[in-house]
């Protein structure tokens, strides 16, 4: 095996672990995003409810 050849076998050994220290890297954000979303979906959700309950708290009594 020449130099040249080990060479390239490093170079494609670097590349494939750069390329799955990426996936791995972009694997992360996802998850990361994804439960910033469900968690904002549920304060969204928890100020919907306090909105509706403190809209019924100031109707006035119908039918008095």
């Amino acid at each position: 095996m020449g130099m040249q050849d080990q060479f390239k076998d490093k170079a494609n050994e670097l590349k494939e672990k750069a390329s799955d220290a990426l996936g791995q890297k972009k694997d992360e954000a996802s998850e990361r995003s994804s439960d910033m979303g469900d968690k904002a979906q549920e304060q969204g959700d928890q100020l919907r409810e306090r909105g509706e309950r403190e809209a019924e708290r100031r109707r006035p009594d119908e039918g008095r």
